[in-house]
């Protein structure tokens, strides 16, 4: 039978979910592997392993009861490993990777910010910036309506006026969310959506991130905002990868200036992708 995994922890940690409900139906009792100083929380994984809101509760619902004291690296839903010899393994071979990112973690947060258009005021907007595809719409009234291949003509100009301003608004959240942030990773998009962003925050700076997202909101009445969070860093298990040594200077990572006090962490974070060592189901 294979292993779920839900997430690693430090081994000391006071609170593990030793005999929790876990994922499936009956739920699957969470038990907790050791191997030095690390623990993986674990259960067994039912057969039929899918996304069902049933599981992926119970996956958010064991890694809020194991975080409650401390720092868990969450593993996505679906993370599955052979047998308990095969979690442990991983455990120690990489010991000293997991260690460090619980401690680059600590004191932090994951909020995922995803946007959309409200699309009579974008199209309102794109209208007022493009002046060609605001004569041609007038041009089109007076003509009452058009022929159907002015029609065409018109709608594939404003569809591609739209698309551009979904990436010029995808850009801006970014650039204006950044700075309140410790790290930021671009999520995939996904159908509705024209920005997807996961934000690294520390705990002590969550009233100020939120705030900046109040100011985009305001400043930018087009955009319709929606803010997934306080979560377990699941966007920033892995540390970046490591840029190709070249002749050219990498580009430094962009970081928000820290505030006068803080200390600096050199092996902290910058962005980051998830990629699990366990695999996914």
């Amino acid at each position: 039978m294979s292993i779920y995994v839900y997430g690693i922890a430090e081994a000391g940690s006071s609170s593990l979910p030793e005999q929790a409900d876990g994922i499936g139906d009956p739920p699957r009792p969470v038990r907790i592997l050791r191997e030095g100083d690390l623990a993986a929380i674990v259960s067994d994984a039912p057969e039929d392993l899918r996304p069902k809101r049933r599981d992926l509760l119970a996956h958010q619902h064991v890694l809020a009861q194991a975080g409650s004291s401390g720092l868990v690296l969450p593993m996505r839903f679906g993370s599955l490993a052979q047998d308990d010899a095969a979690v442990t393994a991983v455990l120690a071979e990489r010991a000293a990777h997991y260690l460090q990112r619980l401690r680059d973690l600590a004191g932090t947060a994951e909020y995922n910010v995803k946007a959309s258009h409200h699309e009579e005021a974008a199209l309102h907007l794109v209208l007022a910036q493009n002046e060609a595809i605001h004569a041609l719409v007038k041009e089109t009234r007076q003509a009452g309506g058009g022929s159907q291949q002015e029609k065409l003509e018109l709608g594939e100009m404003v569809a591609t006026a739209m698309q551009a301003q979904e990436r010029r608004d995808a850009a801006l959240l970014q650039h204006e969310l950044q700075p309140a942030a410790e790290a930021v990773s671009v999520g995939q998009q996904s159908t509705g959506w024209l920005a997807n962003l996961s934000f690294l925050v520390d705990s002590d700076h969550i009233d100020s991130f939120l705030a900046a997202v109040d100011q985009v909101r305001g400043d930018h009445p087009h955009l319709n905002i929606q803010v997934n969070g306080p979560l377990p860093p699941y966007s920033f298990v892995e540390p970046p990868p490591q840029p190709p040594t070249s002749a050219t200077p990498p580009t430094p990572p962009v970081r928000r200036p820290r505030r006068h006090g803080e200390k600096v962490d050199a092996s902290s974070p910058q962005s980051a992708r998830i990629r699990n060592p366990m695999r996914q189901s």
